[in-house]
């Protein structure tokens, strides 16, 4: 027991919580670390008033709350929060979902910085009585320092893997849920209110609240090398699958020749027939049959988009040894937008229903 609990005192009132202006500077030095790795909207002395016109605010905004309590507070750090979002979207090239992915990492690491920089101060101000306000202005200046400059240090090799990094809404909310899981389990024993997860001791509570901060912002930082890598291997396969429609354009180009070739044989044929001079009815079926034969193989498809061609030429050629007709008017390039994986998806599918609703029609002139 300690000598304050011996006298009496209400260690829950002696013990002051992390001021919100500490708070405030935590979570503007959280959201400059993720702007400064991404594509920027704003930059130079733009970018510079913004932030510093959101850090004032932010700060006037946490001071002039401080005495909310309970579900007010809550509310207050919800403002806090949405005050990051704006001030990382504002200031990036990203989207809203990519803002609100960035800005969780940025609160835990706010949070965690602020937890342990008070920690900290608790210790040297109240424990060994080291009570100077340089000094105390000094562990401030160098806890943020080190933490911050860590995550940089941590994050830099991140930055060029991040510029293409598109979040889905999903990998949005489970971001979220951590932050969330985080800040209320680390935050809950400091409220007012009445809850299991309250406790007397505020120095131990202290250390529970840095070491939930310091847990959650592994976690985060692990799920996001995770999603880096998995982007990757994303990236990896539609690499191999573009080179692999390549492959097969190319071998169905050459089927395709090998068939255009042999016709050419049969057309040496026809050709011999009219130089003979058999008659005009014969000569006009012969014409007939080559017009045919040239109109049938001209299997290449040349629509503007290399993998739409590939699956074409596959499926046209199909059709063509099993004699079924196919014809088609497309622009490839409007197509652009979407995925090597969608596109194969999409048209593949939709050609092999065709195909296969016309293979069941015995009639072959009607297929």
């Amino acid at each position: 027991m300690s000598v304050l609990e011996l006298l009496g005192i209400d260690m829950t009132q002696y013990f002051p919580d992390i001021p919100r202006a500490f708070t405030a500077l935590a979570e503007w030095m959280a959201c400059m670390l993720y702007i400064m790795g991404r594509k920027r909207r704003l930059s130079g002395w733009r970018l510079a008033v913004f932030s510093a016109l959101m850090l004032a605010v932010q700060t006037i905004f946490l001071t002039t709350t401080e005495k909310m309590e309970n579900f007010m507070w809550f509310a207050c750090m919800a403002v806090a929060i949405a005050m990051m979002y704006v001030l990382i979207y504002s200031c990036c090239d990203m989207g809203m979902k990519e803002a609100g992915y960035y800005c969780t990492h940025a609160f835990v690491a706010a949070e965690f910085a602020a937890s342990l920089e008070w920690q900290m101060d608790y210790f040297f101000y109240y424990d060994i009585g080291w009570r100077s306000s340089w000094f105390r202005l000094f562990w401030l200046v160098l806890v943020y320092a080190l933490v911050f400059g860590g995550l940089f240090l941590l994050r830099k090799k991140f930055y060029k893997r991040e510029q293409e990094l598109w979040i889905t809404k999903r990998e949005l909310i489970h971001n979220v849920i951590i932050g969330l899981a985080v800040f209320l389990m680390s935050n809950l024993g400091f409220a007012s209110l009445r809850t299991p997860f309250n406790g007397m001791y505020h120095a131990e509570m202290f250390n529970i609240r840095t070491i939930m901060d310091l847990g959650g912002l592994a976690i985060l930082y692990a799920y996001h090398a995770g999603l880096l890598d998995l982007r990757g291997r994303e990236e990896l396969e539609k690499v191999q699958n573009i080179l692999h429609n390549q492959y097969m354009q190319y071998q169905q180009s050459q089927e395709a020749m090998d068939i255009i070739n042999y016709k050419y044989h049969d057309l040496k044929h026809y050709i011999l027939a009219l130089r003979l001079g058999e008659n005009t009815q014969d000569g006009k079926e012969y014409l007939d049959k080559m017009e045919e034969e040239i109109r049938n193989y001209e299997a290449l498809s040349k629509t503007g988009n290399k993998v739409l061609d590939t699956l074409l030429t596959a499926k046209h050629i199909y059709c063509m040894k099993h004699d079924i007709a196919m014809t088609y008017v497309i622009d490839g390039k409007q197509f652009e937008f979407m995925d090597v994986m969608d596109i194969c998806s999409i048209f593949g599918n939709a050609l092999d229903n065709a195909i296969e609703c016309e293979e069941k029609i015995t009639e072959k002139e009607k297929s």
